[in-house]
């Protein structure tokens, strides 16, 4: 006697298998029912989460066919103990993309106000500016900002942004900024004498930054009355070496340059 299949369901009808992605940290994957696209943050069982470019979490139930990867249907599994964890995080706190080449660097930028300022920049967001394909310059001065900026002719396509040390109310330094601003050129600034300010002193092992008497190198009074040796090079090297994310940043600073980043990337 023949042996029938109790599924009478003919070939061409049948779904076709998919292949199990195990969800592990970082894997960015779309949920076609809602559009939503984000890298996995956290998978227990039956569920996973996901985060989007802007930090908006959302919670999937992990069923066949559920998800869109690179395009294609897979099938998300809760990954196993041994499998390779992806870091998830840039240190600005951007959810990383894996394997991101850099993008071709685009005709706006963003300057600031200092080499150490650029070097902070760098050290917390240089992935993130990486991707975006923004390449990040130093200027010496404000006094510098307006020849700058008459040389680089922002536009549409070019933006400028512009970051600038201790900006505060009625200052010279102020003026030149409100000179200089268009619709396509942003000058931003924090209100530390300098940018070592925007490092938070728990992060330094300090317990607070010193106040420096006017008249004195601001740099080198701090030095001082830290009791460190009075170079300033060295000195900053170290405080650098203890910023390991934007956990260690006052927030005045980082809001200034997710800001800045924003609009020199926005598209017109």
């Amino acid at each position: 006697m023949r042996q029938y299949s109790p599924d009478l369901t003919p070939p061409w009808k049948k779904p076709r298998p998919v292949p199990e992605v195990p969800a592990d940290p970082g894997l960015v994957v779309e949920e076609p029912g809602t559009g939503f696209c984000g890298a996995v943050i956290h998978c227990e069982a039956g569920t996973v989460t996901l985060e989007d470019r802007f930090g908006k979490h959302r919670v999937f139930p992990l069923e066949p066919r559920g998800f869109l990867l690179e395009g294609r249907v897979v099938t998300l599994v809760r990954p196993t103990a041994s499998a390779p964890v992806r870091p998830s995080r840039t240190a600005s706190g951007s959810v990383a993309v894996p394997g991101a080449r850099a993008r071709v660097a685009r005709a706006g930028r963003i300057y600031v106000e200092g080499r150490h300022d650029a070097e902070l920049v760098e050290r917390v967001w240089g992935d993130d500016l990486r991707v975006e394909g923004v390449v990040v310059e130093y200027l010496e001065g404000v006094d510098d900002l307006p020849a700058i900026v008459a040389a680089f002719g922002p536009g549409p396509d070019a933006r400028l942004g512009v970051l600038v040390d201790h900006l505060v109310p009625g200052s010279k330094e102020s003026r030149i900024a409100e000179a200089v601003t268009s619709e396509h050129a942003l000058v931003l600034g924090h209100p530390y004498i300098d940018v070592w300010e925007a490092v938070k002193p728990s992060s330094v092992g300090i317990p607070r930054w010193p106040r420096v008497p006017r008249g004195q190198d601001w740099k080198t009074g701090v030095c001082r009355a830290l009791g460190w040796p009075e170079n300033t090079g060295a000195a900053w090297q170290h405080i650098l070496s203890r910023v390991r994310s934007y956990k260690d940043l006052e927030p005045e600073l980082l809001g200034r340059v997710e800001e800045l980043i924003d609009f020199v990337t926005a598209p017109e």
